[in-house]
């Protein structure tokens, strides 16, 4: 596995790599990490990136190591554990979870579905759903949220494209997770992709909750809809950008969940460029 990474780099395009910048989501990477995880991550500090999100826990370990080891791993290499997704928490599981979190260092938990077995999808549509009522799912994430705040960690939730659709009611997820939550226990975490995918506007929406917005998922939109590498698409990153603050983001991560025209690490690669190039520190 190790030459197959090594040979996927040496096809990368060539670019300067600046090390003081940038976040990614590993879910970009789940495949190529399975394989290799040390090698993958080494390779991900060498592109540029300077902290992380996992999306790779299972029985207490992070890739198939320790919180501890995780952490030591990442120091190593000059990467910073930032935030972990976790798509099958429970209330009952988050205080294992969370310690786990702490012990590897991370600072973010972040809810990217709605939780337990409120999330859908059709493989054959490739439609994304909730599947029970919006107050249902709000209560849960409020009590996976207080315990993630007693814990001593911060609470995120992220978006996908029907949380910003109206339903047969008429109501709008993330509106009403806006106005249920306390901003002192869980925010959110915005892919842009996917709130441009729904039609909605994200400045509007830092507008309409200021500083509730505190991360960000980077990736770009081609002209048939898809995921593309951030700047090689038809998102307005720039105009985003702009509004940094009053949405309150503190930190950013690029992710693409499926790539089409590069491989996922040349694709990284690709976005640590574009990131720089429309303005992201």
């Amino acid at each position: 596995m190790e030459d197959a990474v090594d040979a996927a780099t040496d096809a990368l395009p060539e670019m300067e790599a600046d090390l003081d910048f940038g976040g990614l989501a590993l879910y970009t990477l789940r495949d190529t990490l399975a394989g290799d995880p040390k090698g993958v991550l080494k390779e991900v500090a060498d592109l540029g990136y300077k902290y992380v999100e996992a999306a790779g826990y299972k029985d207490g370990k992070f890739y198939g190591m320790t919180p501890t080891e995780f952490k030591n791993y990442l120091a190593e290499v000059g990467l910073t554990p930032i935030s972990s997704h976790h798509g099958d928490i429970t209330i009952e599981s988050t205080d294992k979870v969370v310690a786990d979190l702490k012990e590897a260092g991370f600072q973010y938990l972040v809810i990217p579905v709605p939780p337990m077995g409120a999330f859908s999808f059709d493989p054959a549509t490739r439609i994304l759903s909730m599947n029970q009522p919006m107050e249902t799912v709000m209560a849960n994430i409020n009590a996976i949220a207080d315990k993630v705040a007693a814990g001593g960690l911060k609470c995120l939730y992220h978006n996908h494209d029907f949380e910003f659709k109206p339903d047969a009611d008429g109501q709008v997820a993330i509106d009403y997770f806006i106005e249920n939550s306390d901003p002192e226990k869980l925010n959110f975490q915005m892919d842009l992709y996917w709130v441009t995918k729904a039609g909605a506007d994200p400045v509007a929406y830092f507008d309409k909750a200021p500083g509730r917005f505190i991360a960000w998922h980077v990736k770009d939109m081609d002209d048939q809809g898809r995921f593309a590498p951030v700047g090689e698409g038809n998102i307005d990153f720039k105009r985003i950008l702009a509004a940094k603050e009053k949405s309150g983001m503190e930190f950013y991560l690029v992710e693409q969940d499926m790539c089409f025209n590069h491989t996922a690490l040349e694709a990284i690669a690709i976005s640590h460029k574009g990131l720089k190039e429309i303005g992201f520190e």
